[in-house]
């Protein structure tokens, strides 16, 4: 890619978005940004040259809107996703149709490279309907773009992320201890900024990474019990973790998952059933990117949840505030 490409990325205002728009302007290529609300996705300009970072509206859920997207681009990204439905956002719509939708465009544009940013998980055939939309998104994108590289991350961690911070956030107000589910299941959490240049690296060479699909996850795999015992230690909160049995979990999950702001979904609850692993060779090994440690970039981030910042005096063990 250089000053002469168009780049499309489609969802490109999110946590992975930013990071993948900081990568792909570094080729020097121009770059359309489509997200819903532009006035959001304003910060994403400085991240490249005057004028290289364009911003512009449309809804994937639109033919036109993502013909329009597409239009005279040499390569596009597909970064569309959500963890749960909401509002007029659906799976199915989202992750499937969607994806499709965006497929279609890109090949009618005559695109050259393609990348579908999925999941660990994703499997039409999957109990849960993240993980079966993603799979289905998957094949429709094959049929629609064959030569399209698909990415199927672990959880991203980074300094916005949804996860550690999320965790960090419950742990800081949780009154006497930190109740957690699905103590057991391991995640292998890999860090945004690899999964950005993974996708960069995607379209510059897309005959040679092209049809493929890439499982990406970080050095190593911790149970969610491993990883909520990390964050108090690096919060420095000395609160106990208790485990929720499933059966409890999985009850209140049923029963009070749809209500709004529920800490917890059904179908959220259905996909912990599963590790989230790269299930053989780690794809950020082909792309020639190296898998950065967890421990490397999160305690630059979790810090800001001690009692007193930077300047909190306790050890890293856990043995001080809370």
């Amino acid at each position: 890619m250089d000053r002469h490409s168009l780049i499309t990325i489609v969802g490109g205002s999110g946590f992975l978005g930013r990071y993948v728009v900081q990568e792909l302007a570094k080729t020097g290529a121009r770059l359309r940004v489509v997200v819903r609300s532009p006035n959001k996705a304003q910060f994403l300009k400085p991240l490249g040259g005057l004028g290289q970072v364009q911003i512009v509206a449309g809804d994937i859920r639109s033919d036109a809107a993502m013909a329009s997207a597409c239009d005279g681009a040499s390569a596009v990204v597909n970064l569309v996703g959500i963890l749960a439905e909401s509002g007029g956002q659906r799976f199915d719509a989202v992750q499937a149709e969607g994806a499709a939708r965006v497929a279609r465009a890109a090949a009618a544009a005559g695109a050259r490279a393609f990348v579908q940013m999925s999941a660990i998980g994703a499997d039409p055939a999957s109990r849960s309907a993240y993980g079966r939309t993603k799979g289905e998104g998957e094949a429709a994108v094959r049929a629609a773009f064959p030569s399209a590289t698909i990415l199927r991350p672990s959880i991203v961690f980074g300094p916005e992320d949804g996860f550690l911070n999320r965790f960090a956030g419950l742990a800081k107000i949780a009154p006497f201890a930190l109740p957690i589910v699905a103590a057991d299941t391991r995640f292998q959490p890999v860090y945004v900024l690899d999964v950005a240049r993974c996708v960069a690296a995607a379209l510059a060479e897309p005959a040679r990474f092209g049809g493929q699909t890439y499982e990406l996850g970080g050095p190593r795999a911790l149970t969610m019990r491993q990883l909520i015992a990390y964050i108090l230690a690096e919060t420095h909160v000395r609160k106990p973790i208790v485990e929720i049995p499933d059966a409890v979990a999985g009850t209140a999950a049923s029963l009070f998952g749809w209500l709004p702001g529920a800490p917890m979904t059904a179908d959220q609850w259905t996909m912990l059933q599963s590790d989230n692993v790269v299930s053989g060779e780690n794809g950020l090994t082909a792309f020639g990117v190296g898998a950065t440690p967890l421990e490397a970039i999160a305690p630059s981030y979790l810090v800001r949840y001690r009692r007193q910042g930077r300047w909190s005096t306790g050890a890293a063990t856990g043995q001080s505030e809370g």
